[in-house]
């Protein structure tokens, strides 16, 4: 049997949602180990002059428990 657990996390990017959603799961590898899959709950973004100048994301990391 696994035990699973989820954390919540936020990210933002001057790119892309996919590339803040990379970011948070590259940093939160460095702490958490066997993480399994990521859920991205919410995305946001700054407008700044017309233009989309940060993208944001909320996700759910989920990870094995040991």
């Amino acid at each position: 049997m696994s035990v699973l657990k989820v954390i919540e996390v936020l990210s933002n990017s001057d790119k892309s949602w996919e590339e803040a959603t990379k970011k948070a799961v590259e940093q939160a590898s460095k702490s958490v180990k066997n993480i399994r899959s990521v859920y991205v709950q919410d995305q946001s973004a700054i407008v700044n002059n017309g233009n989309l100048t940060e993208f944001r994301v909320n996700l759910k990391i989920t990870f094995e428990v040991n």
